[in-house]
């Protein structure tokens, strides 16, 4: 028997149990570290009996003591037992689902029985890292067909709860990323809801960017949302822009997501599964899906966009959601900030409708909410730009984020970075292309997303001239050491910017 600690350790929801190596040395456990271990226990009021799975780590100093067993916060909050409490350990065997991902990576179709049953453990938190990877991999090495994907988003779809804002029409919108400073959603959600629309957006933090929707929404205002609480603000000012993790819509994706964003892994599969199942289950009826396609985008061209347009609508036809897959041209970031803070700033210049608001980011979501407009039958065909426009600049939209904003629950912006530098163009000439990959990767070194002020600002927009030794870009860090780790990556990799005519 163990005594139950509470380790205050955030694994991103995998369970972690940590035993005592003393305890093992002395007892007849038989343990080794990464086994999987079976806590069990019973609930000292309710007299229930309470378990949880999960992978063994061996301790050596204080964290727990040889009579004790410790369980990271997630375990701690599935097992349900308080601290303190009495219970025992056995080995336990790995879900019988793993023999399908195992079958997947050896080049097996899969049925929905068995995506139901591998999303069931996932959400269970009975995989290891090492076996979400396996999946993760099995999906993006073997690949799946149409209706392995119809059938997987289907499964995404049952593992959680489902919203419903009644008949609709309900719009909703993505893009598929890859585009830093991409933030048309906090410009097209309050442009459609302020002439009527709801629009419960979801969106994701960041996986392999420098700043998510969610994370660039979340300087400005709480976006962790509870299905209730987002209802209620939809219901209230027509429209939302919440982070999806917090919902339990389809937890399955918010799962995965934790080994996609380290292995820096987004395949079309995960892609389309992830979008249509998180539009399905937020209750959206008529969704607008950007396809940005450029040398450094996530899609590299016409050709490869039209095979995601084609998956797309796909599983939108078998799931019933109507329907839009638009391509735009990407040759760099969209505004000028790159970063949770510098974004949130273009976004509120474009609404607010200042002198000198980045004109790109402003066309864009102009161009998306005329899109949605005309899906959903709010104004009629060829219509739907200049009413998205007039909503725009007449105020409407941007009153219509401060209702939002305030809905949700409003936030301090954050103060600018403390520290800051320019780096200067290598030559002279028109700039021709900004690589998206890299700027990021800029940016990311100088702290985004976890640092929110921190990212990259373009001083300089595609097709401006700029002289020899101009400033180009300017990183903006909280600390020097990763001002200086940042600056290092930008001045040794000069073909960042492109120049030419």
């Amino acid at each position: 028997m163990f005594r139950l600690k509470h380790l205050r350790v955030d694994t991103l929801g995998e369970h972690v149990i940590a035993i005592h190596e003393s305890s093992i040395r002395t007892g007849s456990l038989g343990f080794n570290p990464m086994d999987r271990a079976h806590v069990m226990g019973i609930h000292p009021v309710t007299g229930e009996k309470r378990e949880v799975i999960g992978v063994l780590s061996f301790c050596r100093d204080q964290l727990v003591a040889p009579d004790e067993i410790g369980l990271v916060d997630q375990a701690f909050r599935d097992l349900g037992l308080p601290e303190g409490s009495m219970v025992n350990a056995t080995l336990a065997v790995a879900p019988r689902s793993v023999d399908l991902v195992r079958a997947k990576l050896r080049g097996h179709r899969l049925e929905r029985e068995a995506f139901d049953r591998i999303l069931s453990d996932v959400v269970r938190h009975r995989y290891s890292r090492v076996e979400l990877s396996m999946f993760v991999l099995g999906c993006a090495l073997r690949g799946l067909d149409t209706q392995e994907l119809a059938d997987y988003t289907r499964a995404m779809i049952g593992t959680g709860e489902r919203l419903e804002f009644g008949p609709g029409p309900i719009a909703d919108k993505h893009c598929v990323g890859g585009i830093p400073g991409n933030r048309t959603t906090m410009v097209v959600v309050p442009i459609l809801a302020s002439m009527g629309l709801k629009v419960p957006k979801t969106s994701s933090r960041a996986i392999t960017s420098s700043a998510g929707t969610a994370d660039t929404m979340g300087v400005i205002a709480e976006v962790a949302l509870k299905p209730p609480k987002l209802h209620e603000v939809v219901e209230k000012v027509g429209g939302c822009i919440a982070w999806g993790g917090a919902l339990e819509l389809a937890p399955a994706d918010d799962i995965l997501i934790t080994v996609e964003r380290p292995m820096e892994i987004d395949t079309e599969a995960q892609m389309v599964a992830s979008i249509l199942a998180k539009k399905k289950t937020v209750g959206a009826t008529h969704v607008l899906i950007d396809i940005p396609v450029g040398p450094t985008a996530k899609v590299r061209s016409l050709t490869a966009a039209e095979h995601l347009r084609s998956m797309f609508r796909a599983v939108a036809e078998q799931i019933d959601l109507k329907l839009s897959v638009i391509t735009t041209e990407a040759r760099g970031p969209i505004g000028r900030g790159i970063g949770p803070r510098l974004e949130a700033m273009d976004v509120l210049s474009v609404l607010k409708r200042e002198p000198g608001a980045p004109m790109d980011l402003r066309e864009k979501s102009l161009y998306l909410a005329a899109r949605l407009l005309e899906l959903t039958g709010v104004v009629p065909a060829t219509h739907g730009y200049r009413a998205a426009q007039q909503a725009l600049d007449s105020g409407a939209a941007f009153r219509k984020f401060e209702e939002i904003v305030a809905a949700q629950g409003a936030r301090e912006l954050p103060a600018e970075a403390p520290y800051r530098c320019s780096v200067k163009a290598p030559a002279d000439g028109r700039i021709r292309e900004v690589d998206c990959w890299e700027i990021a990767r800029v940016a990311k070194r100088a702290g985004a997303p976890a640092n929110l002020s921190a990212g990259v600002r373009l001083l300089h927009g595609i097709g401006e001239v700029v002289g020899k030794d101009e400033d180009l870009i300017e990183i903006h860090a909280e600390s020097p050491e990763q001002l200086e780790f940042a600056r290092d990556y930008a001045q040794t990799h000069p073909q960042i910017v492109t120049f030419g005519f």
